[in-house]
């Protein structure tokens, strides 16, 4: 079992945890031998979820009866003590024990933990918030998307050679094109800090991806690009605008295909080409999101997600682990 990918897995962080959690866990198994999961947390609570459904030489349980709340400010969860979930699943990556670590906890809590525990790469300020998005080509990777609130243009071409390290981690067989999120595609649009970072990017030697200039945020979900680089408060008011819009099409979609007999068997006619619709909003497909920046990889779960999208977030895991993340980027930095 020494070439399974070791997964250290904050049970009781995120709504219904420890059951949805482990639900995951189990879910994620059956397409994926590959991870031997470390989990952590109330050990009654959790073999009463995991007993019988997953062998036992795939995960082990270290106890414990404290965990972050949701409630807790990130200070309040670092003076907790070492002894939450989420601290000794952090520690465990910081002993080697685990190559890296997921919670759907108190993302504040996280953050800090993380960065008390765990070193920053060499060279890297800051680290950033990044997450996947659909395009109409595939995925793209997104950040910062609310770790940092004010970045420099250092920080955000940091942020654009971890993004394309990230994205050529899950996807290698593909190209990697980074642009700049901006209120404009021409060069002289945005503040100092885009403009800077622009001119950063453009007489910089490049290896490993292409530098797309700008990109407006009705551009996003085109696929011209697949990486997007912006500031934290940017990022986190694009990222909150496209899941409410998902939404409400998706809602309106609904109301319109059940209020009336006509619109019940139109959605009848159309079934299949409405379950593709729905699946390709699904936001669980695109659950787990990374603290990139710092030298060992943390994921975060959206805590209100279920046992589904949990699972794909340990999907994520696993892909970062195989695809080196961390190595990819100290040589780009």
């Amino acid at each position: 079992m020494s070439e399974l990918i070791k997964i250290a897995v904050d049970a009781m962080g995120g709504d219904n945890s420890p059951q949805k959690i482990i639900d995951g866990i189990i879910h994620n198994h059956k397409s994926n031998k590959g991870n031997f999961f470390k989990i952590f947390g109330n050990e009654i609570e959790i073999e009463k979820h995991i007993k019988g459904k997953l062998p036992t030489n795939y995960y082990e349980i270290f106890h414990t009866d404290e965990k972050v709340q949701s409630t807790d400010s990130p200070l309040e969860a670092a003076k907790k003590g070492k002894n939450t979930s989420m601290w000794l699943a952090i520690k465990s990556v910081k002993k080697k024990e685990s190559d890296i670590i997921i919670s759907a906890g108190n993302t504040g809590a996280l953050l800090v933990i993380s960065k008390l525990n765990l070193k920053m790469i060499e060279n890297i300020d800051k680290p950033a918030l990044s997450a996947l998005w659909p395009n109409k080509k595939g995925m793209s990777v997104v950040l910062d998307l609310g770790a940092n609130i004010e970045c420099s243009s250092k920080n955000l071409l940091d942020f654009s050679i971890m993004g394309a390290a990230l994205y050529k981690s899950l996807y290698p067989e593909k190209n990697t094109n980074v642009a700049l999120l901006n209120i404009g595609s021409e060069e002289l649009k945005g503040n100092e800090t885009i403009k800077e970072t622009y001119q950063l990017l453009n007489n910089k030697e490049l290896n490993d991806f292409n530098f797309a200039g700008y990109i407006e945020g009705n551009e996003l979900m085109d696929g011209k690009v697949n990486v997007i680089v912006s500031d934290g408060f940017t990022g986190n008011v694009a990222l909150k605008t496209a899941e409410g819009t998902a939404n409400f099409i998706t809602s309106e979609l609904k109301n319109a295909m059940t209020k009336n007999f006509i619109g019940k068997i139109s959605s009848l006619l159309n079934i299949q080409n409405l379950n593709r619709f729905k699946k390709r909003l699904d936001p669980r497909l695109y659950n787990g999101a990374i603290f990139i920046g710092l030298a060992s990889p943390v994921v975060k779960s959206h805590g209100g997600t279920d046992y589904i999208g949990f699972s794909n977030s340990l999907d994520v895991c696993h892909r970062i682990v195989k695809g080196n993340l961390i190595d990819k980027i100290k040589q780009n930095i």
